[in-house]
């Protein structure tokens, strides 16, 4: 998938920049959990996350508690700890 910055995620509609939200502010999260947190139906969400897969910036793993469902998180870059400080800079 290609790098991302800032800039691909002002392209995207409201919806997936509020999934991004939901899954910034509260980790990890199936996509039911993210259906609850953000009120948007099953359907809106289920694209959203597509939109952000398609930018790189949303990583889909298997939720170990229930193997039918897949948990979702922000991609973070690998970084040696400052990456928050870097952030923070900008």
């Amino acid at each position: 998938m290609p790098e991302t910055d800032g800039d691909d995620l002002s392209d995207l509609p409201p919806s997936a920049k509020l999934v991004f939200k939901v899954l910034e502010y509260d980790g990890p999260l199936t996509q039911k959990g993210i259906v609850e947190e953000s009120m948007l139906s099953a359907r809106t969400v289920r694209y959203a996350l597509e939109r952000l897969e398609e930018v790189g910036v949303v990583e889909e793993d298997v939720y170990f508690a229930d193997a039918r469902q897949n948990l979702y998180e922000i991609d973070k870059p690998d970084c040696d700890g400052d990456c928050e400080a870097a952030a923070s800079a900008d």
